[in-house]
């Protein structure tokens, strides 16, 4: 049986795996920043006394509401839910109504979704649960906390969801777990639920009224696919700030776009940002400063700053709109017990995050665009570098393929970025007539951030190609420390060779800690 360390948490006990560190979930502001830690430094969830008090007042009220109301309807309390919300559920059925609402709901079918947003999905389920609007028991909610805390990660699909009504299909699929149903991913292994409560010593969760309907009415699903494509947008932004400098380099181009002057009357806050960025990057570089300039550059590398500035200010709105929703309540009905209201209204809806996924991909989409296009320049044979960038053109091809690969997925995240929140589709026989369709904005989201990545690492594996026939100039002393870094996993390309082994390499240089946290020391 696997062993456990217990903390009492004022009215239960909550098991902790053996880390030094906590996040408190508390009732203050939870932002993007404060994700980032608790998912960069694990540690366990521990409620404060502020949510552990809501949580049972909540619970202690709608308890106290249907012993003495018993006659009063109350939309998936006592009543079945979406079309069937007129069907009373008599006092004796209600728990079992909340065992049927999981399993009936648990649809799921597509891929798996990945298991970092899988656990970021119990982290806001968790938080919004919190706030003691939802009616949620104290055990259920600390059996969450207990998974999230070990590991203990739902196997969910990524398809099912209308994005309204919350994401019911995959909430379901995170819940039935609780119960002793569905499949965890637990130390390396994909088992059945029951088998991990009994490795616990756990009992299966009786839920009571309401519970089913707290756990899977919610945005938790589109909810956590932003937060983790925000992480991703975040981290590709700042490659590709830092691969078009190398580019820049590469392409021997003047740095007059990147004047501050030019940005300070138009001070968009990305655009003035990102050509300070390039500014900082290439100080003291040889190849800047040499005075073999073209007048002009080619706009993929002349507006790099109006480009990726807009991405970024996109970014940042989006990221709002899901700090947002990380702060909020999303299930339906919501109970009000200082006002003595339970109140059924629209808060599952995901119109506003379906909304901000489309805007993100697009806004990124523009990001690989932009960078093809310089992989593209680069290749071509101008500025005195060689045609795909190989000493001898016509026996060797060169990087001529890889662009190719480029363009491709570029194209395929022109064709993804086709909105999904602009569609909607009737169902539940007509009561829920508009959705968001917001989960699948979600999932192809992180499509074409996936994308993107393998756009930029392509331009990275160009850029330095190119850097090379730049010699024996040199760049400034950031760039050519991480070129160096990069030659480590990538070498100088003097012949024919697998180039998908290139790419490949690229990427998991580009994924890399040490990378990472080089860009970041380095940008911020």
């Amino acid at each position: 049986m696997k062993k456990l360390k217990f903390v009492k948490n004022n009215q239960q006990m909550i098991s902790v795996a053996n880390t030094n560190k906590t996040h408190l979930i508390k009732h203050e502001w939870l932002s993007l920043e404060n994700l980032m830690e608790i998912v960069e430094n694990p540690g366990d969830l521990v409620l404060s006394g502020e949510a552990l008090a809501k949580v049972s007042a909540c619970r202690q009220y709608l308890d106290e509401k249907l012993s003495h109301e018993s006659s009063q309807l109350f939309y998936g309390i006592n009543t079945g839910f979406g079309y069937l919300q007129n069907v009373r559920i008599e006092h004796d059925q209600i728990r079992q109504l909340q065992y049927n609402l999981l399993q009936s709901h648990a649809c799921g079918v597509g891929d798996k979704v990945p298991k970092e947003i899988v656990k970021l999905m119990l982290l806001t389920k968790i938080q919004s649960l919190s706030y003691g609007h939802s009616g949620i028991q104290l055990i259920t909610l600390h059996r969450l906390i207990d998974f999230y805390n070990h590991n203990i990660l739902p196997v969910v699909y990524t398809q099912g969801s209308l994005g309204a009504s919350g994401d019911l299909s995959p909430l379901s699929h995170l819940s039935l777990p609780l119960i002793g149903s569905g499949e965890v991913y637990f130390e390396n292994q994909e088992l059945t639920a029951s088998e991990v409560l009994d490795s616990f010593g756990w009992q299966p969760i009786e839920l009571q009224s309401k519970e089913g309907l707290s756990l899977i009415n919610g945005t938790q699903f589109m909810t956590s696919y932003g937060i983790y494509c925000l992480m991703k947008t975040r981290r590709l932004l700042q490659f590709a700030d830092f691969i078009s400098a190398i580019s820049l380099e590469a392409f021997n181009c003047t740095l007059q776009p990147f004047a501050e002057p030019i940005h300070a009357i138009r001070p968009h806050q990305g655009q003035v940002q990102t050509a300070q960025i390039i500014r900082n990057l290439l100080k003291g570089s040889q190849i800047a400063e040499s005075p073999d300039k073209q007048v002009q550059d080619p706009y993929s590398f002349r507006c790099i700053p109006q480009v990726h500035g807009a991405s970024k200010d996109t970014f940042h709105y989006v990221q709002g709109i899901f700090e947002q929703e990380i702060n909020s309540v999303t299930d339906n009905p919501n109970i009000f017990p200082d006002q003595d209201l339970i109140l059924s209204g629209g808060n599952f809806h995901g119109q506003p995050l379906a909304l901000g996924f489309d805007f993100l991909s697009i806004a990124m989409a523009e990001i690989g665009s932009i960078s093809e296009r310089r992989t593209y320049q680069l290749i071509s044979g101008q500025r005195n570098l060689p045609p795909f960038l190989v000493k001898n053109p016509g026996l060797h091809s060169g990087l001529m393929i890889p662009q190719y690969t480029a363009a491709s997925v570029v194209s395929e995240n022109k064709q993804l970025c086709t909105p999904s929140s602009v569609d909607s589709i009737v169902s539940s026989n007509g009561q829920e007539d508009h959705v968001s369709m917001g989960a699948n904005g979600a999932t192809k989201c992180l499509r074409v951030l996936n994308n993107i990545e393998k756009v930029l690492a392509i331009e990275l594996l160009t850029a330095t190609q190119a850097l090379e026939f730049r010699r024996p100039l040199k760049s400034a002393g950031i760039i050519e420390d991480f070129v160096k870094e990069y030659r480590t996993q990538v070498s100088f390309n003097e012949q024919d060779r697998v180039l998908s082994s290139d790419i490949a390499r690229t990427i998991a240089f580009m994924q890399n800690d040490k990378t990472l946290r080089f860009l970041e020391n380095i940008l911020h």
